[in-house]
């Protein structure tokens, strides 16, 4: 059987140009004991992936030049060698950016029995919703009554880390771009600030008209203006997860940090990176609580869909130009 997948050809400075990306496909060996082989359904892109093409190791191994690049993925069963996952068992893996993967049985998870769309465990049951649950909850242990505020608000990890937030009762900002975006946040009861134009100052100013509180929690997805604006808003004994920092994946050389990290001194806030994976043996509790809410209708999700294997890189690279509005997927 043949399988196709798309690789790198070099390691990008830069935004990856398009022509990084090819399409390759290779026969796939007979399945040895233990394999199964999957047809791939759904494919994950997601921003963590861009830091894995620069070819440095950092809390991850880097993408191999000319290997299959890898992402989460979910897919079918078609033929196994491994009891535990029958022909015709869904399940989700790291096998993406490929349409037929073949991978020893340990490295597959039949999907959870929650009654939602399949691609939801890419999304708002998978890492990142798992993603926004960590950092508001293990990372920035928000209480009930706190004022939260939320950059990159409205993607993949943003669009359920406000309405958790939203639950616990205090005021709720998220940051974001695109005017359909800040609609999208207004509807769930979040106010919504746009960073299009703005220097930190000019965000700084928006931020405390939306909360003249200031802000017990801070969920960081973006950095640049969005962490400086926010660390001029914190209250006293304010906690920052930091989950990422999108502005600067596609910078060529570092960019300077922040002027105003005395704010953390002077409002004696805490600050804190993560990475999910650390926190993986906790994804059991993570689904207990958020996958009835998810099946009830209770809490919210978005897609934006790419249809088909050639599209995987559009899709990824998309992610940088804010065309995703919640979870980025590709059909395949």
């Amino acid at each position: 059987m043949q399988s196709r997948y798309f690789t790198i050809n070099d390691h990008p400075q830069g935004a990856p140009a398009r022509a990084l990306f090819e399409l390759r496909e290779t026969a796939l060996p007979a399945l040895a004991e233990g394999e199964v082989r999957v047809r791939n359904t759904w494919l994950s892109v997601d921003p963590y992936m861009r830091g894995r093409m620069s070819g440095v190791t950092t809390y991850i191994e880097p993408f191999e030049l000319g290997a299959p690049l890898e992402g989460a993925a979910i897919g079918e069963v078609i033929e196994t060698r491994d009891a535990a996952f029958p022909v015709g068992t869904r399940v989700r893996h790291m096998g993406g950016w490929r349409d037929i993967a073949q991978f020893p049985g340990s490295r597959l998870e039949p999907l959870p029995a929650f009654e939602v769309p399949e691609q939801a465990y890419l999304g708002v049951l998978g890492m990142p919703g798992m993603t926004a649950w960590t950092g508001l909850n293990r990372i920035a242990g928000m209480q009930e009554g706190d004022n939260v505020l939320v950059s990159g608000a409205a993607g993949a990890v943003g669009s359920l880390a406000v309405q958790l937030a939203k639950a616990k009762g205090g005021t709720v900002v998220g940051i974001a771009g695109s005017q359909d975006k800040l609609d999208w946040l207004e509807s769930h009861g979040v106010k919504a600030v746009s960073y299009k134009g703005k220097d930190a100052a000019q965000l700084t100013e928006a931020l405390r008209k939306a909360c003249p509180e200031g802000f017990d929690v801070y969920y960081e997805n973006v950095g640049g203006v969005c962490l400086e604006a926010a660390l001029n808003t914190l209250r006293v004994g304010a906690r920052i997860a930091v989950c990422g920092m999108i502005a600067r994946y596609n910078e060529a050389t570092p960019s300077a940090g922040p002027g105003n990290l005395a704010m953390l001194l002077i409002r004696r806030a805490r600050m804190e990176g993560f990475i999910v994976f650390d926190h993986w043996a906790h994804y059991p509790t993570f689904l207990e609580e958020i996958g009835p809410r998810v099946e009830s209708g209770q809490l919210d999700y978005e897609e934006t869909v790419e249809a088909g294997l050639e599209r995987t890189p559009d899709a990824f690279l998309k992610l940088f130009e804010g065309a995703n509005r919640g979870k980025m997927l590709v059909r395949l």
